[in-house]
Formats: structure tokens, sequence, C-alpha cells
């Protein structure tokens, strides 16, 4: 399939990012909870994590919250660190960081751990198709980034530093870091690495033609 480089214009993408109209919720609140099933699934699958993830899973260790409390207090915690960079948070920043950490910590306490190999790889596959999907669909909606990407593209503008340098920083800094209080890293974190992107390209490709069909 070829894949989509740029995001597409849909009927509910938002003027601002916090201009907030109802026929925005669905895709919203869709696209993040596909995110979440993705974290979840890639953790139940245990063969890895997403770095993020795996960091949220040391902080879990360590102070026995849930892994979506985790994940929320570090989504807060990167959150506070927009403002000195002077980033702006939307609704879609604050929906980000609530329904993720809620659909993670859903399914990674209700989902049956696998213990058959082919399940695995299910669970590992399925986790990069929902978040590629869910992040095509929430990407569309305009209406401002997640915590980590805000982080990101603020750190990229203050320091002038190539977003791609960026990225790659803060991925290694807190896989290492949370692999190193306890996180689970294995082939699933390599996969999800390897091929999210293309996952992601795919999902965008999908959703333009889609749109372009519907409202032709």
């Amino acid at each position: 399939m070829k894949l989509s480089h740029k995001i597409p214009e849909t009927p509910w993408r938002a003027k601002s990012t916090w201009s907030f109209r109802p026929r925005m919720v669905l895709p919203l609140v869709l696209g993040l909870a596909l995110f979440g099933l993705g974290e979840g699934l890639l953790v139940q699958s245990q063969w890895g994590a997403t770095p993020w993830t795996v960091f949220a899973q040391g902080v879990s260790r360590h102070t026995h919250w849930s892994l979506g409390w985790s994940t929320a207090v570090i989504s807060l915690v990167v959150l506070l660190a927009w403002f000195p960079l002077r980033e702006r948070p939307g609704i879609g920043t604050l929906a980000n960081l609530v329904i993720i950490a809620y659909v993670l910590d859903l399914v990674s306490t209700n989902l049956a751990v696998p213990h058959v190999v082919w399940w695995k790889i299910i669970y590992v596959v399925g986790a990069v198709v929902a978040i590629g999907a869910g992040s095509a669909l929430y990407l569309t909606t305009g209406l401002g980034p997640g915590p980590r990407d805000g982080l990101m593209t603020s750190l990229h503008r203050r320091f002038g530093v190539s977003v791609v340098y960026v990225r790659l920083t803060l991925e290694v800094s807190v896989l290492v870091i949370g692999w190193l209080m306890g996180g689970t890293v294995g082939v699933g974190t390599a996969f999800f690495a390897a091929t999210i992107g293309f996952s992601i390209g795919a999902s965008l490709r999908v959703m333009d033609l889609l749109v372009r069909r519907f409202s032709s």
C-alpha cells in the first residue's frame, strides 16, 4: 500500500486546538482509545513495550502505582515541562493524558497474558496496527499534540535541533531508564520501533481515501 506522508484534511479537523465540536468526539476518543489498546496489547504480550511505557513500567514497579496511573503521572510531568518551553496544550492534549492512561490500565489489568507464541505475535502485530490507526485518527482532529509529542516539538523549536534527533534522544533515554528500573524490553519493542512509522503512514492513507470517497 502507498503510504501517506501528510495528515489529510477531514470534516472534523479543528480550526484551533480549543475549537471543539461534537463531530470531533468520535475520532478523538476512538483514536486515543485505540492507542491505549495497542499499548496494552504490547504490554500483555510480555515481549516488550513502547519506550515511554517501559519507563512507566519502571515507575510502576518502584511506586506500586498501576501502569495507567504511572503513565498519567509521567504525562502530567512532561506537560508541566511545556510551560518554560512556551508550548501550548489543546483539548486533545488533555484527552491524550486521560484516555490513553485509562485504556492502558483497563487492558493491562483485564486482558489475559498469552502463553502460546502465535497469540503473542497477534498481540504485537495488533498493537502496531491499533497504535497506527489510533494515531492517524487522533492527528486528523488537530486538537493539539500529546504531552510527549509537544515536548519534542517545543525542544526542537527552542534549541534548533532536528526533530529526528530530539525524538531519538527522548525515546532512547526513557527506554534505557525504564529498563534499568525494571521495565520490559524485548522483541516487541524492536518490532514496534521498526514498523510504527509504516503503520501510521498506511492508516493516514486509508483515512485520506475514505474521506475522499464519502465526501465526493
